[in-house]
């Protein structure tokens, strides 16, 4: 470089033109526009504070989501695991139908007429064979998404726990928003078969399947979703219809069909359809066997909803509410229940209470007659005891074989196993037992005309000391015959004929007659202190008009399972080994029809037919009896309190021998008279005997007798002359006010009847 240049500053070629030629040549350059002055930049604010808070929300979400989606991946793993289980566990749809642990009973009456049920009626009717209105009346009741859900339905619990909420009852409380297979799943108690080694009965194993709660629930889920899988919708239905309980002791549409209409679940109408259907809600309750009027509301509910979902038309739902569903005659039949129960309890039980088997049992039942013994109880208590009495009483009807045609155990209509007063209820004889102290006197070969001494007596007892019995009038009348003590049901003749006869041999025949055993041992024994059941002394009465041979009553004629023709076995009772001679129950029959026509029984006796019988009143008159025959039918009456405790102004010769009187005219209505089968008749004929006495020396035989009723103008009511057959007296037996305090509401017997009657000592 030249040192002329040193100064100089080095400037570069532009490479690039500017577009002005001066400026490219190097002349004088425009100055370039001044620069904008530099931005500086202002200070930074702090974030807001609403920022940090969506920030940590944000995390927060997507860390539960990452947890909540793992979860129910998890879950959904569970379930569908669960699920496959209980898939795996369910049998085939076969096995399910049948959901009893013991079969049913079926019993008909001598005319094969069907008149009650024990156990549970069963039928097996399959979903797409039933009654298209029975099939819909279902769905549209119970769960109408059934074909468009999986087993549960979110809407329906969601539904439910806003009612029961809104109702003030917990969210599962109440309504459980169940579809039909959650229902069924209960049904199925879930899996868990009935073990008769874990629970008491089959009733406290349902009573837990029943039970709600949280944990059922959850377990409800996956095994009505394994049900969906494994079986179809109508496989689903057909487990529903034929192990619902329906009421009435009917498990089932099947048996409820038959149980209610009397006909096949396949024939039912709309309105018979609404009537079953609606009785899943509460069966109890909506049973027409329970309340008519109850269950025909709840059938017009479902035929609504029938309506609405379009399974009627308007015409058909119209149809049905102004034509509501009747019971068969046989669903109205609400007597024989005791008659029932009592045959369940003579059947061996693994054929009765505990079969496994669907049972028919042929009985002895006479339902024209059971009929007729109820309305005759409940007329005399409705017309001749006050209103409010807890007075009970019971009835026996019986062939002469021991076939019982009819049986009231209690004045109330029974609930199945209630109490059976007829065959239960271990009561004292009173009087009711003396004919079986006379009826070992004619087998010795007494006469009924034989004369025994009503005087003072007293027996020493080993013990006790003197034992005095005393006549229930407190009287004694001497010399009387035998047929008179009898008639009149003294007492110390009684005593004075079982010691004269033996004890012992009392005891024998009245035990083979069929009375119960545990007799008293002392002298006693012959004013009926001993206790024993209506039905056997009614059988023991049979045996006297049967001619002197025991009997067994039964109820049962034949007992066969479902579907078989050759019955098992047949009738479980019948006439057994002869007792006493047939003179000598002749004679005993003899002296029975005077106790109607001279004696304590005058209110029992029959304008149109010959009968006989005793009246009985036990100590305190706990106890009245009357029992007694005619040639077609032997009838017990008693009438007590259930605690036992004293009848007020009722005796044997009163309210029972009323009821026997009433209970006879209905049951013979239509039958021709029979005589009975008597030695003596009451036409005071009498042949001649040897004089044999018992307790006294004989005398000349007068025969007791009626005179005809005649006009007393101090009688308010009804009159007859009682001739006293030793003495020859007339005493005029006529109505008169109630006693103070007693039971009756019409008037008592004055006069002789007020002594007959009185309520002194054991006596009539």
């Amino acid at each position: 470089m030249a040192a002329g240049n040193r100064g100089k500053p080095l400037v570069a070629d532009r490479r690039y033109s500017s577009g002005n030629a001066k400026a490219a040549s190097g002349g004088p350059r425009k100055p370039a526009a001044p620069k904008p002055p530099r931005k500086t930049s202002r200070p930074r604010k702090p974030r807001r504070q609403h920022g940090l808070i969506l920030g940590s929300f944000l995390f927060l979400w997507r860390a539960l989501w990452a947890v909540a989606w793992r979860a129910t991946a998890i879950g959904a793993l569970v379930l569908v695991g669960i699920v496959y289980y209980f898939y795996a566990q369910l049998p085939p749809v076969a096995d399910l139908i049948d959901g009893r642990a013991r079969g049913s009973v079926t019993l008909q009456d001598r005319e094969g007429k069907v008149f009650a049920w024990r156990g549970e009626t069963f039928g097996v009717i399959a979903a797409d064979t039933v009654s298209p209105y029975l099939h819909n009346a279902v769905v549209a009741t119970e769960d109408k998404r059934f074909y468009w859900h999986f087993g549960i339905s979110p809407r329906g619990i969601a539904s439910a726990i806003r009612i029961n909420i809104a109702e003030g009852r917990g969210p599962l409380e109440g309504n459980g928003g169940s579809t039909i297979t959650q229902q069924v799943a209960k049904l199925l108690c879930l899996g868990v078969a009935y073990d008769a080694t874990q629970w008491k009965s089959e009733a406290d194993y349902e009573k837990d399947c029943r039970q709600g709660g949280i944990w059922r629930k959850l377990k409800e889920v996956p095994f009505a979703m394994a049900m969906e899988a494994k079986y179809t919708k109508e496989e689903i239905l057909t487990i529903y219809f034929n192990r619902a309980y329906l009421g009435a002791g009917a498990r089932g549409f099947e048996a409820a069909a038959q149980r209610y209409f009397g006909k096949s679940a396949k024939d039912v109408t709309p309105a018979e359809a609404a009537m079953l259907a609606g009785l899943l809600k509460a069966p109890s309750t909506f049973a027409p066997t329970a309340s008519m009027e109850r269950a025909t509301g709840r059938a017009a509910v479902v035929i609504g909803l029938m309506e609405d979902q379009g399974y009627l038309t308007a015409a058909e739902a119209e149809e049905a509410r102004q034509n509501p569903a009747r019971l068969s005659e046989a669903a109205k039949q609400k007597s024989g229940g005791y008659f029932a129960d009592w045959v369940m309890e003579t059947t061996p039980d693994y054929l009765a209470r505990d079969t496994t088997e669907d049972v028919i049992i042929e009985t002895t039942l006479d339902q024209d007659l059971q009929k007729s013994a109820e309305e005759a109880l409940a007329f005399i208590f409705s017309e001749k005891v006050k209103a409010g009495s807890k007075a009970q009483a019971a009835i026996v009807v019986m062939s002469a074989d021991g076939a019982v045609r009819a049986m009231v155990g209690g004045r109330n209509i029974p609930n199945a196993g209630d109490f059976n007063r007829a065959t239960q209820a271990l009561r004292q004889t009173g009087s009711t037992f003396k004919p079986f102290i006379y009826a070992v006197a004619m087998d010795l070969g007494y006469s009924p005309l034989d004369y025994v001494d009503d005087t003072p007596l007293c027996l020493y007892t080993a013990g006790s000391g003197d034992w005095c019995p005393q006549n229930y009038d407190r009287e004694f009348k001497g010399q009387i015959t035998l047929t008179q003590a009898l008639a009149e049901s003294r007492n110390i003749p009684a005593v004075r004929v079982s010691e004269a006869v033996g004890r012992d041999l009392v005891k024998q025949v009245a035990t083979d007659f069929g009375l119960a055993q545990n007799f008293a041992d002392g002298p006693a024994l012959a004013l009926g202190v001993s206790e024993s059941t209506l039905i056997d002394m009614t059988g023991a009465f049979a045996g006297i008009l049967n001619g002197g041979s025991s009997v067994t009553p039964y109820g049962l004629s034949a007992l066969r399972l479902q579907g078989m023709d050759e019955p098992l076995f047949g009738a479980g009772g019948g006439i057994g080994e002869r007792v006493i001679s047939e003179n000598a129950a002749r004679a005993l029959t003899y002296m029975m029809h005077e106790v109607l026509q001279s004696g304590t029984g005058a209110r029992a006796r029959l304008d149109d037919r010959e009968a006989a019988g005793k009246t009985g009143t036990t100590q305190s008159a706990r106890d009245a009896w009357f029992v007694g025959f005619t040639a077609d039918y032997v009838v017990g009456v008693w009438m007590g309190y259930d605690d036992n405790s004293p009848l007020t102004g009722v005796t044997g010769g009163g309210l029972p021998a009323e009821i026997w009187h009433e209970v006879m005219l209905r049951i013979n209505e239509g039958l021709p008279a029979k005589p009975l089968n008597m030695d003596f008749g009451p036409s005071g004929v009498v042949p001649q005997f040897d004089d044999t006495t018992i307790g006294a020396s004989s005398g000349g035989a007068v025969a007791a007798e009626d005179v005809p009723y005649f006009d007393d103008p101090t009688a308010p009511a009804y009159d007859r002359v009682y001739i006293d057959p030793v003495t020859g007296e007339a005493i005029p037996v006529y109505d008169g006010p109630p006693q103070p305090g007693s039971e009756l509401l019409g008037p008592v017997d004055n006069g002789l009847a007020a002594q007959i009657e009185g309520l002194l000592g054991v006596g009539n």
